[in-house]
């Protein structure tokens, strides 16, 4: 069965990037444009990957990564953040968020910044989740 990946990110033509390379590659896509969409898909289908990009329109994926770490019966979904923004940056807003909300949230299963490179980002989904 193919694994579910949803694909969170407001530009569009990362949107069809992405979901274009991971359908021809045997996974079973499911986009969002922002964080408020890609909660409600994340709830529907239950995915076995998110990628999320961090910086979007209505809600950020910041949010949306903290509502899936924080939230017991979803915390074990692998996150890839895939965004404009350094790795180290948003790291740094991570510890800052989990300072002031006294929680602790890990780190993203994987990391890449933008634009993603084909190889990359197969490389990574097929490393997380098979």
């Amino acid at each position: 069965m193919a694994k579910r990946v949803l694909v969170v990110d407001d530009e569009m033509d990362v949107r069809t990037f992405i979901s274009t390379l991971l359908d021809s590659n045997g996974y079973k896509v499911v986009v969002a444009e922002n964080g408020e969409q890609g909660w409600a898909k994340f709830n529907e289908i239950k995915p076995d990957l998110v990628t999320l990009d961090v910086m979007m329109p209505k809600e950020s994926g910041i949010k949306m990564y903290r509502d899936i770490k924080t939230d017991p019966a979803f915390a074990a979904t692998p996150v890839l953040i895939i965004s404009g923004l350094a790795r180290k940056t948003f790291l740094h807003s991570q510890k800052v968020l989990d300072q002031f909300k006294n929680q602790s949230v890990p780190e993203p299963d994987g990391y890449i910044e933008k634009p993603p490179e084909p190889e990359e980002l197969l490389g990574e989904v097929k490393r997380i989740v098979g």
